[in-house]
């Protein structure tokens, strides 16, 4: 399986006791929802299956989680800072209403200016701003996602249309 054909729910933040079981942080929103007995661990950039054993949810944005064959603490350090992905197969599908800013990651971002700028690699969020990262003539581009910027945005064509302001994109050229 490529990294392609799935999708980022959790790292694996350490050990809790001694008996193999991690504790994880969920990036993933509902990932309680969806029912799931394999997953796979990014190792040495491949992707490796375990199936879950058990899996539980205390709070928001955590999990306990016990794999097959990873029954002490020895099998289980070697994976934690490791990060878990489930199969694209297994992605729920938003509705239009769903669809947020985050969402933009993979879609063709074209300027009215400058034409098309290339396909958004990355979503940064930070307190004040999202950003989108995409790489527009060999360099690294950060362009701010918000109204006075999005003009439109093509869910079924992968598009988000922009209109950047003057000099943007010549900051990162020079």
């Amino acid at each position: 399986m490529k990294i392609e054909d799935c999708f980022k729910v959790a790292t694996i933040l350490k050990t809790k006791g001694l008996k193999g079981e991690m504790q994880l942080y969920v990036d993933f929103e509902n990932l309680a929802d969806i029912d799931f007995d394999a997953l796979f661990v990014e190792i040495g950039g491949k992707l490796a299956p375990f199936f879950v054993q058990s899996i539980k949810y205390p709070q928001k944005n955590s999990a306990y989680l016990y794999l097959e064959d990873i029954d002490t603490i020895e099998k289980a350090m070697p994976l934690v800072k490791k990060d878990i992905y489930l199969s694209n197969k297994l992605k729920p599908k938003k509705k239009k209403e769903e669809f947020t800013l985050k969402d933009l990651k993979g879609f063709v971002a074209i300027d009215e200016q400058h034409g098309e700028l290339g396909e958004i690699n990355d979503i940064l969020e930070y307190p004040q701003q999202i950003l989108a990262s995409l790489n527009y003539q060999g360099k690294e581009v950060l362009v701010p996602l918000n109204t006075t910027f999005i003009k439109g945005i093509d869910v079924e064509g992968r598009e988000v249309y922009l209109d950047l302001p003057d000099g943007l994109l010549d900051i990162y050229l020079d």
